[in-house]
């Protein structure tokens, strides 16, 4: 299967509710490397690497989040793999 890499600006309430840690646990059950941060506007960015099929299934498990998350919407786009060996969360910007 090939690889696609997905950059990800997650909007909304998303910040103080976990979304960071249910990215590395959802990432990590899908098989996917990448990272995850705060950003200083309140958004969370996101690259998330692997099989097409769980990028895909991650993209659309990310409109919902943790139960405290409130998702108004998903800037995403396609990027260039990167050889990540995880899946980390990265400090803020």
């Amino acid at each position: 299967m090939p690889v696609v890499a997905r950059h990800l600006m997650i909007h909304g309430r998303v910040q103080g509710v976990w979304y960071r840690a249910w990215t590395v646990d959802t990432a990590h059950r899908l098989g996917l490397v990448g990272w995850v941060r705060n950003r200083a506007d309140g958004s969370v960015e996101a690259v998330v690497e692997g099989e097409e099929a769980a990028v895909g299934q991650f993209q659309a498990l990310a409109h919902d989040g943790p139960i405290a998350a409130k998702v108004a919407r998903i800037d995403a786009t396609d990027i260039a793999a990167t050889p990540f060996t995880t899946f980390e969360k990265r400090p803020t910007v």
